[in-house]
């Protein structure tokens, strides 16, 4: 048994001052325990009737949005849907990693591709463009069997004295007079600013060079010091080309044509400057130069360019593989042609597309001895 104290009376001393209460107690028997656990006599401390509050009670708290059962509610609500859609995202980036994961890529059956061959290029770079001066207007070519002069490397040095040599095929098909001053192993790009015959003795047959030889430049010289440092490697043709470019009068020239292969490609020589664009260490840059000393002298003449046909790189391991895949210096193959024909458009010249055009990557083994050079 224990006890609960009441305080039932107010007790005082006899000089009226107050003493502390003795409370009365009531008696609860610990064994007669109601069903919640209390004793049955607890029950009838609380009240019968429901409680009432008001706002002196101080509850007036019970009224603020806050603690609002339907505020409560509602932030139950968007609690699950912020968490059913989480892991709905979820759900759908699986399902999507799932997908792509098994239908990676699409099977292509080149068989049926080139059923009907190769095809063709209908897209190429070709500018075909007449002689214009100054002032925006065409020049009249005169009626007469045309002089032509041809820059460049293989494509026109190759089997120079046979009659498959692509210079003499134009001069047989034209009737025009063909000067060939194209030099085997030459490249556009010159691997020094001024000449150097310690660094790169073939720059002296790069295109500006040439081009200043024919325009009267006084660099003689080169020459001179290119054939002394070059030795038996000396190109066959490198002093009749001199001879050609150091005495024929250009005022009788009617066509340029110019036609570099991929030997600069191939060498990693740079291709474009956005700096200079006649910059002449650079593939774009020296045509570019060639040409505005060409204009400059002599504007009568009409230049055409060709680009490089399609050439296959070579690997480390030998291997020929897409020169549109490999890069040696500066970017691929094809980048090289296009820049070339962006220096021709800037520069008001015709422009050949022969990458895209006639040899190109489906057809070159029908036309390549090698990775580079034309056959017949």
């Amino acid at each position: 048994m224990r006890g609960i104290m009441k305080n039932n009376s107010n007790s005082t001393n006899p000089d009226n001052t107050p003493v502390h209460d003795i409370p009365d107690i009531d008696i609860i028997d610990l064994e007669n325990i109601g069903d919640e656990g209390f004793p049955a006599q607890a029950a009838q401390l609380a009240p019968d009737e429901d409680m009432v509050f008001s706002e002196e009670d101080g509850l007036d708290f019970l009224e603020d949005e806050e603690f609002s059962p339907k505020r409560n509610r509602k932030s139950g609500r968007s609690f699950k849907i912020v968490h059913i859609l989480f892991f709905v995202c979820i759900f759908a980036v699986i399902a999507l990693v799932i997908y792509r994961v098994r239908n990676w890529g699409v099977h292509v059956d080149l068989d049926e591709i080139f059923k009907d061959g190769p095809g063709t290029y209908d897209n190429t770079y070709d500018t075909v463009l007449p002689l214009m001066d100054q002032k925006g207007n065409i020049v009249q070519v005169e009626d007469k069997e045309p002089v032509i002069v041809a820059f460049g490397n293989a494509p026109f040095a190759d089997d120079r004295d046979s009659e498959d040599n692509l210079c003499n095929i134009i001069e047989d098909m034209t009737g025009a007079t063909v000067y060939n001053c194209s030099v085997s192993n030459s490249f556009l790009a010159q691997q020094s600013w001024l000449f150097d015959v310690e660094i790169e003795p073939m720059d002296a047959y790069c295109f500006y060079w040439l081009v200043t030889l024919a325009t009267g430049g006084p660099i003689e010289p080169f020459y001179e010091q290119a054939e002394e440092a070059l030795g038996d490697k000396l190109p066959p043709e490198a002093k009749e080309v001199y001879e050609t470019l150091t005495t024929l009068d250009f005022n009788t020239v009617d066509v340029v044509v110019v036609m570099y292969d991929a030997t600069d490609y191939l060498m990693g020589h740079e291709m474009y400057s956005d700096q200079n664009y006649t910059e002449p260490t650079q593939f774009t840059g020296n045509l570019e130069a060639g040409i505005e000393l060409l204009q400059n002298t002599y504007p009568h003449i009409r230049i055409i360019v060709m680009s490089p046909t399609y050439a296959y790189a070579v690997d480390t391991e030998g291997n020929y593989v897409s020169s549109d895949m490999y890069t040696y210096g500066q970017d691929v193959l094809s980048t090289y042609a296009i820049m070339e024909w962006a220096s021709c458009s800037r520069r008001s010249v015709s422009f050949i597309d022969h990458l895209y055009g006639t040899i190109t990557e489906d057809n070159a083994k029908e036309y390549l001895t090698d990775n580079l050079h034309l056959n017949v």
